[in-house]
């Protein structure tokens, strides 16, 4: 396809967020006592992580601010509990723990380490391409080891806009000084990585981390499995 650049969503696409997300929850458990009010620390993990892919989603359609999506992932499944006071305060303190933990955490998704070394190798651009938030997302790739492959760090943050938004893409192709018709995104987050991607006029990847059986309803250039199967693809 004569691809230079290639796009990257960071997070459940290269950096596993949500298995590292997981241990975090558990260490913010432990550390505020929350068993105290849920007498089945599951039902605590499972309500957070519906309300928060609820939140995201709304995020991403800039439905919701950022401050917004930091306190109702954790007021509404704290609410949930038997007894506890929640205050915003409370949930501040909790998701700034949060925060801090996942964003200490390396883990990667497999293959990762070795897509990025065949992609650095054959002479690709890569960059990053997130909505994730500036003050986490540097840390993650430090944690990770993986700042050294990215020539560029895209962030909606700074955009000022979120994927899918075409001003998000605006804002990539300005700063990596890439062109349209040479760049591949890739990503597991259908609406907001591929369809994003498809509707700016660019090749899109959709790395089926989540449900291997997914079929787009649109014409999507590659989808995968895994992220070795990028190497084949490329």
């Amino acid at each position: 396809m004569g691809y230079r650049d290639i796009f990257f969503d960071f997070d459940d696409t290269l950096y596993d967020t949500r298995g590292n997300a997981d241990i975090a929850l558990t260490e913010v458990f432990r550390d505020y006592g929350l068993d105290r009010f849920f007498s089945n620390p599951q039902f605590f993990y499972d309500s957070y992580w519906k309300i928060n892919s609820e939140l995201w989603l709304q995020y991403n359609k800039n439905e919701i601010s950022k401050d917004y999506l930091v306190i109702e992932r954790f007021k509404r499944p704290l609410l949930l509990g038997n007894g506890i006071d929640v205050t915003e305060e409370l949930c501040l303190k909790i998701s700034d723990s949060f925060l801090s933990y996942c964003s200490d955490k390396p883990g990667v998704l497999p293959g990762c380490y070795e897509l990025l070394d065949y992609l650095k190798a054959e002479g690709y651009r890569l960059h990053i391409c997130s909505n994730g938030f500036n003050e986490v997302q540097y840390k993650k790739l430090r944690a990770s080891n993986l700042t050294d492959y990215f020539s560029t760090v895209v962030l909606s943050e700074d955009a000022p806009a979120n994927k899918p938004s075409s001003r998000f893409f605006d804002y990539a192709f300005d700063v990596t000084k890439a062109c349209k018709d040479s760049t591949l995104m890739v990503g597991d987050n259908y609406f907001a990585d591929v369809c994003g991607a498809l509707d700016y006029g660019i090749d899109a990847c959709l790395y089926r981390r989540w449900d291997k059986t997914f079929v787009p309803d649109r014409d999507v250039t590659f989808v995968v499995n895994s992220l070795k199967e990028l190497i084949d693809v490329l």
